[in-house]
């Protein structure tokens, strides 16, 4: 039987130990090379978009002859003002890119020799940077939708007459939300997450190119997308795939952000769900090609990502 490729050698094309052998030159000039790659690595001023530079002899900055702004490598990406050298983050991407399940911010600390709050910080500002590429996308063809509920979990008492009925409402935390999956067939995933699958509706209509096939299970929340869609439905009960009909890549997905939440984090709260959500769906869509590969989509968009609103400075407005 054939090989796996992820199993074979041409999926290894990138090692983290090549990447902590690096003199910070030659980290600091695979930043610049992967930042401005269109420039054929040339600087490019970010304020202003001059090619006209003044580079610095004695500090890896730049300074535009334009506007006068000095700027770094990082300066407007979404490490901006790091404190890291820049081949820790090179080696904290590629630790990211190569764990299937996702990657715990204990784990990353650990590795990069930091403190959690660092490593919880980098970590996310990958999951922003990574996911942004969603924002605009738009789905056709032939596209799975299903949902799939997280957190609000209650604890069951210990005594048997002690305990409640946690399918009702009145027994449930309230804080229980739905991941929301639309899954092109041999194409992109879209993650969104709601309180109640019917309320995913409207993005699926704005989302999905009108004409398109869209496959469902027997919810009642996915009766309404007849209205716009040729909607076909499989009922789980009865089989997992009837003639085509099926949400089985849909379901791919949900088992990879499982996996993630039950073997890595372990716990995750639903103010992060959606990042946690869309990084999944990237780690789906890529998962057949190359980690080096991997590694320069990672940081590919992670220098083209502006500063993050809402990681930038993240504790010193003490979240938590």
């Amino acid at each position: 039987m054939a090989q796996h490729f992820l199993l074979s050698a041409k999926a290894r094309t990138l090692s983290l130990a090549s990447i902590l052998r690096m003199s910070d030159d030659q980290a600091h000039a695979a930043f610049v090379a992967i930042r401005w790659s269109a420039n054929d690595g040339e600087p490019v001023c970010p304020r202003c978009g001059c090619l006209a530079i003044y580079t610095y002899a004695a500090r890896r900055i730049w300074k535009c002859k334009a506007c006068n702004h000095q700027f770094s490598v990082t300066s407007g990406t979404i490490f901006a003002s790091r404190k890291l050298p820049i081949r820790d983050y090179l080696a904290a991407i590629a630790i990211f890119v190569n764990a299937a399940k996702g990657l715990s911010a204990l784990q990353l600390g650990r590795d990069l020799d930091v403190q959690h709050k660092t490593a919880f910080v980098l970590a996310h500002k990958l999951r922003e940077a990574i996911g942004s590429g969603q924002a605009d996308t738009t789905l056709s063809g032939h596209v799975e939708v299903d949902g799939a509920y997280f957190g609000g979990h209650v604890k069951q008492e210990n005594r048997k007459e002690d305990r409640k009925d946690r399918r009702l409402a009145v027994n449930q935390t309230g804080k229980r939300q739905v991941v929301v999956v639309m899954r092109e067939r041999e194409g992109r995933t879209l993650p969104f997450v709601f309180r109640s699958e019917d309320e995913a509706v409207p993005t699926i209509r704005e989302r999905v190119v009108s004409g398109t096939t869209v496959y469902a299970d027997e919810a009642p929340g996915w009766d309404a997308l007849h209205a716009r869609f040729d909607t076909k439905r499989i009922n789980h009960s009865i089989a997992f795939s009837d003639d085509g009909a099926c949400t089985n890549q849909a379901e791919s997905y949900f088992s990879r952000l499982r996996r993630a939440e039950w073997g890595q984090h372990h716990h995750i709260s639903g103010k992060y769900l959606g990042a946690y959500a869309r990084e999944m769906a990237w780690r789906e869509d890529t998962r057949r090609q190359a980690n080096g590969t991997l590694h320069g989509l990672a940081t590919a968009a992670a220098l083209s990502h502006p500063v993050s609103r809402m990681w930038a400075g993240y504790w010193q407005r003490n979240q938590a």
